[in-house]
């Protein structure tokens, strides 16, 4: 035990003497989370729009001024030709056409019905569906406000709405915020992790230091156990203070019990930590380590639910995410922070996690050699 001890107190000393590599393990990290959490969003605030009225009559500047008022629109350019508009969507400088016919305002009054156009950007089929989503709303706010003024009183009087009142679970704000932090904290301690542990023993073989070490009497696994917990206290660290920023800048709610959630990362970052140490016995230097480490990062990011919902992937990809940990650990923290979930239903991720470290750690045991 003293052994360890003694690798462990020569990691910190190592860590804390390289004065590049303080500010990339304690404040990149936060500077990271605060402008990824702003940046970070699917939320559409400001849809460039131009409107093409042909019609240029009351009714047609109401449904015109129905866009402006909301807060998702920016009307940004004006035209009296499609054409024209078009050529502002091509530059990028629109995202979206409203083109009102002439006519618009007499085929309403006398045939009680009158077609509008819309034209959207679809680069982005997400973004587009949402503008056409916001769009339709709208368009039915304004035609029920038409219906509205053309029945008489009587009718009016005699009919009976129905009110709906809307409650949503777990984010009643519908903040993006909420929803993207406990993900980009998963994904800032991890890369911290994988990282640090995957460069450091290779740090080893670069200077030296790697042949001195194994011609000691010092075991293989305490030389592993070493090298491993000092980054283990670090990540923890790293998700405590990301957890109290998340609080004291966003407000992120905390409904679950955080025990829980400490319990969870302690496995986790074991998981990735034991993958760093296996990148590094298959790597002879440090920028071979970085490499490795980022395309494995890429492909876990991108699978792992941070911005896409898994069960919206393809079946062959859900399977394969299967041996994502990202995709546990970034479940367990959304249901326990988010919705208030005890043990029993973050269990089956929890011995995922369990069965995923015991897994990873034995082959890159099995993987590093230590000649004596």
């Amino acid at each position: 035990m003293k052994t360890i001890l003694y690798i462990i107190q020569k990691e910190f000393l190592q860590v804390f003497r390289n004065k590049s590599m303080l500010p990339i393990i304690f404040v990149v990290p936060i500077v990271q989370l605060i402008i990824l959490v702003n940046a970070a969003t699917f939320e559409m605030k400001h849809i460039r729009i131009s409107v093409v009225d042909l019609d240029l009559s009351g009714t047609s500047r109401r449904l015109t001024s129905k866009f402006q008022g909301s807060p998702f629109y920016q009307v940004s350019h004006t035209a009296f030709s499609y054409k024209e508009a078009e050529e502002e969507m091509k530059k990028g400088n629109v995202d979206m056409i409203l083109q009102i016919p002439a006519g618009f305002e007499k085929k309403l009054i006398k045939e009680s019905h009158a077609k509008v156009q819309f034209v959207i950007n679809a680069i982005n089929g997400q973004t587009a569906g949402l503008t056409n989503a916001y769009s339709t709303m709208i368009l039915l706010d304004f035609n029920r406000d038409v219906v509205v003024e053309n029945i008489n009183s009587a009718m009016v009087a005699g009919l009976k709405n129905i009110q709906t009142d809307y409650s949503y679970w777990y984010n009643p704000k519908l903040n993006y915020k909420t929803y993207m932090v406990p993900g980009i904290l998963v994904l800032l301690v991890t890369i911290i992790s994988l990282l640090l542990s995957g460069m450091n023993i290779v740090r080893e073989k670069e200077i030296g230091t790697i042949e001195q070490i194994n011609v000691t009497p010092i075991k293989k696994i305490q030389f592993i156990a070493g090298k491993l917990i000092p980054f283990w206290i670090i990540a923890l660290f790293e998700l405590a203070f990301g957890l109290a920023i998340s609080k004291l800048l966003f407000n992120i709610p905390m409904e679950g019990n955080l025990g829980l959630i400490f319990m969870a990362a302690s496995v986790y970052i074991f998981v990735i930590l034991s993958f760093g140490l296996l990148i590094s016995t298959i790597t002879n230097t440090q920028q071979q380590a970085m490499l490795v480490s980022f395309f494995f990062m890429v492909v876990f990011i991108l699978m792992s639910g941070l911005f896409t919902s898994v069960e919206s992937m393809p079946q062959w990809a859900q399977t394969l995410d299967r041996l994502n940990p990202l995709m546990y650990f970034m479940k367990i923290m959304r249901m326990v922070l988010l919705k208030g979930s005890g043990f029993a239903d973050i269990s089956h991720l929890f011995w995922s996690l369990v069965i995923y470290a015991a897994i990873i750690i034995s082959v890159a045991i099995r993987r590093y050699r230590k000649v004596a």
